[in-house]
Formats: structure tokens, sequence, C-alpha cells
């Protein structure tokens, strides 16, 4: 839960950390993966100095879809679609699975960027 306070008059709200629950979405953990996969995605085109129809043709998304995903609006493409990107932008993906540590019940899904 964020913490609110007044800085110079001025009522200011900060963030958890979690802009997504912040923000009250009820898929926030989804979408901050998804943020995590679309920035990686955007990042590798723009140091590759790909045009956004070049980008398209090699993901095998529209202009358009790639226009909207670069804007940070990936609602209804999947966590899967992202990963296909990854791969046929060059990239390896793995996925590991393992136990969770002792404090914690229920397990978590973290991206890490090599």
């Amino acid at each position: 839960m964020s913490k609110k306070r007044i800085i110079a008059g001025i009522p200011v709200e900060e963030s958890t950390g979690q802009v997504y629950a912040d923000l009250g979405y009820a898929d926030s953990e989804a979408m901050a993966i998804k943020a995590q996969l679309v920035a990686e995605i955007a990042e590798i085109i723009k140091k590759r100095a790909l045009t956004q129809e070049q980008a398209a043709k090699i993901l095998g998304l529209t202009q358009p879809k790639i226009s909207i995903l670069l804007k940070g609006q990936f609602r209804g493409i999947s966590e899967r679609r992202l990963l296909d990107c990854l791969t046929r932008l060059g990239r390896d993906v793995e996925i590991v699975v393992k136990e969770t540590q002792r404090n914690r019940a229920t397990g978590q899904l973290t991206i890490h960027i090599a």
C-alpha cells in the first residue's frame, strides 16, 4: 500500500514500487511482467535501429500493432507472444522452475534480463 504525504502543500502519494498495483489493476503482476518484456523488445528494436515496419516483419506483427506495443499498450498480447518476439529478435529465453524460499508459501514470477 502506498504512503500519502504532503510536500510543500501538495498531496503526494509514494509508490510501493509496484506501479500497476498502485493504479489498482487487478492483474498488476502480469502487467508488470509484460512491461519488462516490452521494454526489452523496445530496447532491442532501438539498438538495431529498426523501423516499425522492419520490426513488424521480424516479429510477425503489423506495424500498427508494433506502434501500440512500443507506446506501452500491451493488453491483449500474451506473455507467450512477447517471449516469441524476443526469440525472433535473436534472444534466448530460459524458463527455470525451482522451489520457493522457505519464508514464502507461494511462488513468484520474475524476469532477469541478461
